[in-house]
């Protein structure tokens, strides 16, 4: 059992402060003079969210980019001891390759974290309701106007919906993995019916993993261990076409829009699986012990209920990877993410209708190794056309179209395919950062 320093862990990878925290404001900052940053950063320090922090009012957590630890004072041969991605950052060629980022989605186009508006700070502000959101902005805005050696690139405001529905409609956030020492798995089975405990490594620097090995700790000035306790952090600001996915759905299924909405997700609106919930919606949330306990090899390994290709199965196969589901289960272990995104923007007063504003998902999630975890579930799983012997289908949600633009529903006598799938997400911006534990924190403003 994983033995955690709470104190030393910022407390952002430990909870995603949804619960008493539902209002959020993304900082994304330039580093412009060192030595003053160093000095707003030692300032700051002491108000950073820890693990052990039980704080309802407001939180703030902080993590940097490959640029942002260079313009800090980092040399390159501690540079080179961080993961590849991350020293790549995620606009370039071949990360731009690997995560399908073109088209629309090109980095080029991106509002932020590409060569013309790059960013070197992320600081994640969460408060318990707009007023504290506002104050607390407040001190952060007056603190970097003051000789900070850093400047705002921009703000983006996020938030936790009410019912918990992203903006296509439907319950998320559900499927998490708890980490191994948190004492996290009866808070989460009382939850969602599941908790699938994954060693602390997979998301904590320094710690066993499920290869039963820490990933290599990233150097820095001055402390040898500065890896420790941290995190990488992937952000991506991701547009959803709501209405043209509600549009779609309805064009290629006008007897039963939300039967086929369901499919290309994996869940009915409520969160129920289709594994579980075949032929309709219960509407209200099913029982808490069926919403994630659910298996796809024991009930619905041939796709008749959730189909082989649909957004939960590509990002989360559960057990059906391979013949064996066990074996499944355990390489499952070593792809899974934490996940901490929060919305933007209004809901659609009507899906159908092109209202003209942008809104979508900032999508977080925290990995300690963005190739194996992250870039792995995106490139092989959501994005690969030949997903479980598929043949030219991307993900029917989240992936780019290229020649995947079909879908297909399992059924007997025979499937049932869809064509011509838009695009339904755009990325508007995005960066891969390292979220350092505190030790390391006060090694940088140090």
């Amino acid at each position: 059992m994983a033995i955690l320093d709470f104190q030393d862990i910022q407390g952002f990878i430990l909870t995603s402060y949804a619960g008493n925290m539902p209002c959020a404001n993304y900082l994304l900052l330039k580093i412009n003079e060192a030595a003053a940053c160093r000095k707003w950063l030692k300032e700051i320090s002491g108000s950073i969210t820890t693990g052990v922090d039980r704080k309802s009012d407001f939180a703030l957590n902080i993590a940097f980019t490959v640029t942002g630890l260079a313009a800090l004072g980092f040399k390159e041969p501690d540079l080179q001891t961080f993961s590849v991605p991350f020293q790549d950052g995620m606009s370039t060629k071949i990360r731009q390759q690997l995560l399908g980022d073109n088209g629309d989605s090109d980095p080029g186009k991106w509002a932020w974290g590409n060569d013309t508006n790059p960013v070197d700070i992320l600081l994640l502000l969460f408060a318990k309701d707009e007023t504290e959101l506002a104050l607390q902005r407040k001190k952060i805005d007056d603190g970097i106007a003051v000789n900070s050696g850093v400047k705002l690139v921009t703000a983006l405001a996020a938030g936790r919906q009410p019912d918990s529905k992203e903006h296509f409609g439907f319950l998320d956030g559900i499927g998490q993995p708890v980490i191994e020492g948190t004492g996290r798995e009866a808070k989460q089975a009382d939850r969602t019916g599941h908790a699938t405990v994954v060693k602390a490594g997979e998301f904590i620097l320094g710690h066993e993993n499920e290869m039963l090995m820490p990933d290599p700790l990233p150097a820095g000035p001055g402390l040898p261990d500065f890896g420790l306790n941290g995190t990488y952090l992937v952000f991506r600001q991701l547009e959803q076409h709501v209405h043209k996915f509600w549009q779609y759905v309805r064009e290629a299924a006008p007897a039963d829009p939300d039967r086929l909405a369901a499919k290309i997700v994996g869940r009915w609106k409520s969160g129920a699986p289709l594994t579980e919930y075949r032929d309709k919606d219960p509407e209200t949330a099913p029982a808490v012990n069926q919403e994630n306990n659910f298996s796809f090899a024991a009930k619905d390994l041939d796709g008749f209920g959730c189909p082989v290709g649909a957004h939960i199965r590509r990002t989360n196969p559960r057990d059906s990877l391979f013949d064996d589901p066990e074996v499944s289960l355990r390489t499952l272990k070593r792809h899974r993410i934490i996940r901490r995104g929060r919305s933007y923007g209004d809901k659609s007063a009507d899906v159908f209708v092109d209202d003209g504003k942008e809104r979508g998902l900032h999508f977080i999630c925290l990995n300690s190794n963005i190739e194996r975890q992250f870039e792995f579930v995106q490139q092989s799983w959501s994005n690969n056309p030949s997903f479980s012997a598929l043949n030219n289908e991307t993900d029917p949600l989240i992936g780019p179209r290229n020649d995947g633009n079909v879908f297909s529903i399992q059924g007997c006598p025979a499937r049932t395919r869809v064509h011509n799938l838009p695009e339904f997400v755009t990325t508007k911006g995005g960066a891969y950062f390292f979220m350092p534990g505190i030790k390391a924190l006060q090694a940088i403003s140090g």
